[in-house]
C-alpha cells in the first residue's frame, strides 16, 4: 500500500515545481538588452506610465505589441513587477513600465521595433 502512494507524492511534487516555475518572471538580459526565455528582445512602450499598474497598449495595439503575460500566481522579484491589463490578465513589466514583444520580430536577435515611432524602446538593463 505504501509502494503506491509514492508516484502519487512525487506527481504532486513535480507539479508544484513546475508551477513554480512558471510563475518566475520570464525574462533573461543577452547582448545587453532584455529578452524572454526564448531569446526574443523585450520592449516599454512611452505612453506607459511607469507605477501606473497599467499598460496603455490594448486592443489593436496589443495585437502589433503582444504583452510579455504573467501567471495569476505570478510574484514580483526584482525589478520586474506585475501590472493588471483592462481585460483584467496579468502583465510582466520591468521598472513599472509594461513589458511587450514586436510582432514583426521574427528571429532571436532581431529589433525591429527599437524607436519604431519613437515611443517604443528596447529595454537596456
Amino acid at each position: 500500500m505504501k509502494s503506491s502512494l509514492l508516484p502519487t507524492v512525487i506527481l504532486a511534487l513535480a507539479a508544484l515545481a513546475s508551477g513554480a516555475a512558471m510563475a518566475a518572471a520570464p525574462v533573461k538580459t543577452a547582448g545587453g538588452m532584455l529578452v524572454n526565455t526564448s531569446g526574443m528582445t523585450l520592449y516599454t512602450f512611452d505612453n506607459d506610465v511607469a507605477g501606473s499598474g497599467k499598460s496603455a497598449c490594448n486592443g489593436p495595439c496589443a495585437g502589433l505589441w503582444p504583452p510579455v503575460m504573467a501567471e495569476a500566481d505570478a510574484k514580483p522579484e526584482g525589478d520586474m513587477s506585475i501590472v493588471t491589463r483592462d481585460d483584467g490578465t496579468k502583465q510582466w513589466a520591468y521598472k513599472g513600465k509594461p513589458v511587450y514583444l514586436y510582432k514583426s520580430d521574427m528571429k532571436v536577435g532581431d529589433m525591429t521595433g527599437d524607436n519604431f515611432k519613437n515611443v517604443w524602446h528596447v529595454i537596456k538593463p
